[in-house]
């Protein structure tokens, strides 16, 4: 198969950028079944600890609208009692309101990363389209919502069924026969156990809906984010940058190098390098200190900017790998070297010495003490060893 064919099919996994993006535009995995189960349980957990509590607030509402005496009569304010009865009923509403809304919530930002698109909440032309909205309905992602439906409706109406199966002479029989207060008492307090045990049958019916929709949804948003090979190569290509930008980039880096060591590179006598990650320029001046000072040292492009400026200088530049590295993690910038290295220098020096008077000598042989010796990060080799 040549290079380029194929690269239009969408049969790649997405890349974690382009998960990103698509959670960023609102794309996100969500669930509206997991939403739904979790607030019915909410819902449910209200019922039970906060039922009781509205139950009582509404009976003190009932009761306070039929007690009437003479004051009632003579100062009757509408406004005044619809005020206090809202205020009775309000807060175990609104309780359950601030709970709901934040269950609702918590359960669709799980699983966008906490992300809250407010480009979501903007008006759009196309929700208005009649022509999209018969596609919805009618297209494959209407079919599926459409079966997806009815299956809810024939799993929770036949829970529903084997609940009441068990139930109906009880409920039926709720409210006949003498009706005195302990009586009533046990069959509200039935009824109110019945309605939930129901909700909590139906609730659990949601939880296994929402078991089944969220890898459903799981794997159509993974086949909705897919990529081609093209996709992949434009992506990398757009997050490495494109080769013209990163050698203007590196062009740049190494120009801001050499304006930082250009006045140490013109001081220099010699620069020793490991042969191209490392550089370091040496001077030795008997009037300034007892022993070679390092002026300048840099790794990566700093380093090759070193080279680069030894050339036009014409400063020796010598390839002694260990020793470079020795000296680049033992001494700092504008410090004289450590006096183990004063022997390899030292005959580093000789050498540039008599090429400077035109003489050929061979490239002496260096012994750098281990116990300074050091790899490309820095580690003691003789740890590493």
């Amino acid at each position: 198969m040549a290079e380029g064919e194929g690269s239009g099919e969408k049969t790649f996994a997405p890349t974690e950028k382009r998960k990103r993006d698509a959670a960023r535009n609102g794309d996100v995995l969500r669930s509206r079944e997991l939403g739904t189960a979790a607030g019915v349980f909410a819902g449910i957990a209200w019922l039970w600890l906060a039922g009781p509590w509205l139950l009582a607030q509404l009976g003190q509402v009932t009761r306070s609208g039929f007690a009437w005496d003479r004051d009632t009569l003579d100062h009757f304010d509408p406004g005044q009692r619809i005020a206090r009865a809202l205020m009775d009923v309000l807060p175990p509403v609104l309780l359950l309101g601030v709970g709901l809304m934040a269950v609702a919530l918590v359960s669709q930002l799980a699983f966008s990363s906490g992300r809250w698109n407010m480009g979501n909440l903007a008006p759009k032309g196309s929700r208005l389209d009649p022509g999209k909205g018969l596609a919805r309905m009618f297209g494959i992602q209407g079919l599926i919502e459409l079966g997806k439906g009815l299956a809810k409706v024939t799993l929770l109406g036949a829970m529903a069924w084997f609940w009441l199966r068990g139930r109906v002479a009880a409920l039926v029989g709720l409210g006949g026969g003498q009706i005195t207060q302990g009586a009533l008492a046990g069959q509200l307090s039935y009824a109110w156990d019945a309605m939930l045990s129901l909700l909590v049958l139906l609730a659990s019916g949601l939880v296994l809906i929402a078991l089944i929709d969220f890898p459903m949804q799981f794997i159509r948003r993974f086949l909705r984010l897919r990529m081609s090979l093209q996709e992949i190569r434009d992506e990398t290509k757009e997050s490495e940058g494109s080769p013209e930008k990163k050698s203007a980039i590196r062009s740049r880096q190494r120009e801001i190098a050499m304006a930082g060591v250009n006045k140490a590179m013109r001081d220099a006598q010699f620069v020793i390098t490991n042969p191209t990650h490392f550089a370091v320029a040496m001077a030795y001046d008997p009037a300034i200190a007892s022993a070679p000072i390092v002026l300048a040292k840099g790794r990566g492009e700093k380093a090759l900017a070193m080279r680069e400026l030894a050339a036009e200088l014409a400063v020796p530049t010598l390839e002694y790998p260990a020793l470079a590295r020795s000296v680049y993690y033992t001494t700092r910038e504008r410090q004289v070297i450590r006096e183990e290295l004063y022997g390899p220098v030292a005959a580093i020096l000789a050498f540039v010495l008599s090429l400077k008077r035109g003489e050929t000598p061979p490239a002496p042989r260096v012994n750098v003490p281990v116990s300074l010796r050091f790899d490309a990060d820095g580690r003691p080799e003789a740890v590493t060893h």
